[in-house]
């Protein structure tokens, strides 16, 4: 098992102006081979056959034809024109037959860059509330997940070899912050600094071979159960947090998340803003002390109970007894006494409505 901290630096596209993006393939040249299928019914939400053969479905995968190679491919297309921040999906698995007409980009996804949904990948591509259980497909919005698994690799040498193996492979897609591979396992965990090129990532060596023409098996990692990396990954998600709220506040124009953070920092505090919006800009007249005597109304006082009748009950009693005076009914029959306006007899209780 090793396990080591590695910086990558990948090529960046040049700020200058970028050359035309080529046409990877041509109209039709890539042939889809699919392997035959012994299953009776198809799962539309897996996208595959269920049944028949029991046997890893991963070992009846082909090797993908075509790879993306960003040194050539990379440049500009009509999506640098009309604004669209979505990379093209094609481009990344190096099969776009568009080129310079594609109507997404051709470039690295910039981590910079903030796309206009956070519920879609950079590709476009919706994400779910929660992750197949392959840990397959686009991956989940309520995880910001940036290490890829990596199966099926074929082990040549030591864990240090193969590491060096795996981050020349996969340094080509985005800045590596880590990586760990488990030897004897063929298995890597490959964490990227910016989720979003692990999401290029996992579409441009799915099913790529890195130096022994292995198929390799890519897709999203289960959270790290390592307390530490637990603490350190949410004390990251907290700075990445500050840091865009604080961005978004010296961009200017955003008063309706001022006044939205002002509101709950004074629930904290238990203070009640002004109703008037002028006087908001008056430090006394901003805020004002809530007196816990005052805001609250004085409880009302309910009647105590008489005997084993409750206060509801004996409310419910003169209300009727008011009725009957008003009417001008007999009072009473005699008898029994009268305590109030209810009868009582010894233990039992009647009340007489007529």
């Amino acid at each position: 098992m090793s396990t080591t901290d590695t910086i990558a630096t990948t090529p960046q596209a040049k700020a200058k102006v970028l050359k035309p993006a080529r046409k990877q393939v041509k109209a039709g040249q890539v042939e889809k081979k699919e392997t035959p299928q012994t299953g009776k019914e198809y799962n539309i939400w897996y996208n595959k056959w269920a049944g028949g053969d029991r046997e890893d479905s991963y070992s009846n995968k082909v090797k993908s034809q075509t790879r993306c190679n960003i040194r050539k491919d990379v440049g500009y297309t009509r999506a640098n024109t009309t604004g669209i921040k979505y990379c093209c999906l094609f481009f990344a698995r190096g099969c776009c037959p568009y080129g310079y007409e594609c109507e997404y980009l051709h470039v690295l996804p910039d981590p910079a860059t903030a796309l206009p949904d956070t519920s879609k990948d950079c590709f476009a591509r919706d994400k779910f509330s929660d992750y197949r259980d392959d840990m397959g497909g686009v991956g989940s919005f309520t995880r910001h997940n940036r290490t890829l698994y990596i199966g099926r690799i074929k082990e040549t040498g030591d864990g240090k070899e193969t590491e060096e193996v795996v981050v020349r492979h996969f340094k080509e897609w985005g800045p590596i912050e880590r990586v760990r591979v488990l030897q004897h396992r063929s298995v890597a965990f490959v964490t990227y600094e910016s989720e979003l090129s692990a999401q290029f990532a996992k579409e441009a060596m799915a099913c790529q071979s890195l130096d022994n023409d292995e198929i390799l098996n890519v897709r999203w990692a289960t959270e790290d159960p390592n307390p530490t990396t637990k603490v350190i990954e949410k004390r990251r998600l907290e700075e990445w947090g500050q840091e865009a709220i604080s961005k978004k506040l010296q961009e200017g124009g955003h008063e309706e998340f001022v006044d939205a953070v002002r509101s709950i920092k004074a629930l904290e505090e238990g203070v009640v803003l002004g109703d008037d919006e002028d006087a908001l800009d008056e430090p006394q007249a901003k805020r004002r002390k809530v007196d816990p005597a005052q805001s609250a109304p004085p409880p009302e006082q309910q009647p105590k109970p008489i005997g084993l009748l409750s206060a509801d009950t004996l409310e419910g009693l003169r209300y009727f007894a008011e009725i009957r005076k008003r009417n001008g009914a007999v009072t009473s029959r005699g008898g029994p006494k009268v305590l109030g306006d209810c009868w009582i007899m010894g233990v039992t209780q009647r009340t007489n409505y007529f």
